[in-house]
């Protein structure tokens, strides 16, 4: 990369970085061996991975071959699932609630669902004069309508999310941290105390700075999935209750995916998943980490962090994270949504599924267990 970086500081758009990306390095029993950029991502099996001076040394992935197909469109995925054009794919909510409980779809598949340690939420740029306080974004939680959201939008599938860590995971908060639920007055009290009241008279919340009397509107970034539009837009109507304006504004993930990187965004729609070594999130929360990409900055965070580190017994590390997990809930750099199942839809071709808190890919023994039997 080195070579590139004065050509290329984006690392994506010179031939050098484009023939990388088409052919990446990579460790592991499968090889990449092509990927075309929005297209598809084809992996071969490596035996030399399993296989070393003619000794099998790991057990050999069934599949010799394994084609990602990039489809954004959830309905078009479901179409090629239903044909048999593609063997699996992860399901949203109203996919598994309603449009996979016909023959059209168990003719060909079957379902499965567990849980899994991917959180979502809205986070707030706290670079921008809307957001520095945290009482505006606390306010941000007490308004949307949680249970709408769980009920209505995700068909009851998911669990309310408090914060970074799981609460089936060692490093949560023995105590959990009780959920946000949608509370009117007590956003409006929140902002009248951060100053942001109708100056104006038009019906809509602003504040004085520098001179100029701002309004509180902002745009929601967020990609073009139907249910984070309509999660978007159900905070939207929200938050025009207590006369703050949002705009909705979906777009291509690897636009949103730049913008966030760059911090170029007032708010946006997002999801992490946890690690199984809290360390791991700390590139999330310490101050200025890369993936930080709120600008939240809490020393006492920071300094925990590094307490966790080298720390070697395991319950005290426990509550040093449980501790970072109960700042990270009352400062609300984030509103946190919901912990997302794993939902899959697959062929009955295919065996072999074992779920982890990460779903059947993240962590061992990922897709490496799925097998086929042997066509007639």
């Amino acid at each position: 990369y080195g070579k590139s970086w004065q050509e290329d500081p984006t690392l994506k758009d010179s031939e050098y970085h484009v023939k990388l990306e088409q052919s990446p390095v990579s460790g592991g029993p499968y090889q990449i061996m092509t990927r075309q950029r929005g297209q598809e991502i084809v992996l071969a099996r490596r035996d030399t991975w399993s296989t070393v001076d003619g000794k099998n040394v790991r057990e050999k992935p069934f599949f010799r071959e394994i084609r990602f197909r990039i489809i954004e469109d959830p309905n078009t995925s479901l179409l090629a699932l239903k044909s048999g054009e593609i063997d699996e794919m992860i399901l949203n909510p109203e996919q598994w609630m309603t449009q996979t409980t016909g023959n059209d779809f168990y003719q060909r598949n079957t379902k499965a669902t567990a849980p899994e340690w991917v959180s979502f939420h809205f986070g707030w740029n706290i670079d921008t004069p809307y957001f520095k306080d945290r009482r505006v974004r606390r306010a941000m939680s007490y308004a949307f309508d949680h249970d709408t959201m769980l009920e209505k939008l995700c068909y009851g599938l998911y669990e309310p999310c408090t914060g970074n860590f799981h609460e089936t995971s060692w490093m949560a908060p023995r105590k959990k941290t009780p959920p946000y639920r949608q509370d009117l007055d007590k956003a409006e009290t929140l902002l009248d105390e951060a100053g942001w009241i109708d100056h104006d008279n038009d019906g809509f919340r602003d504040k004085e700075l520098d001179g100029k009397l701002v309004p509180l509107e902002f745009d929601m970034l967020t990609n073009q999935q139907p249910l984070r539009i309509a999660i978007c837009t159900l905070l939207q109507e929200n938050l025009s209750q207590v006369g703050v304006r949002v705009n909705v504004r979906p777009m291509e993930s690897t636009v949103l995916q730049q913008l966030t990187l760059e911090r170029k965004f007032e708010a946006y729609f997002g999801g992490w998943g946890s690690g199984t070594d809290p360390d791991s999130s700390e590139n999330i929360w310490a101050t200025g980490a890369g993936r930080n990409f709120t600008s939240y900055s809490n020393p006492e965070v920071d300094k925990l962090y590094a307490e966790g580190r080298r720390e070697p017994d395991r319950s005290k590390r426990a509550e040093t994270y449980a501790r970072i997990a109960e700042l990270l809930w009352e400062d609300q750099p984030y509103t946190w949504l919901y912990w997302r199942n794993s939902f899959y839809g697959f062929s009955k071709d295919l065996r072999g599924y074992v779920y982890s808190p990460r779903g059947p890919y993240n962590y061992s023994p990922g897709f490496g267990s799925l097998w086929m039997p042997a066509q007639p």
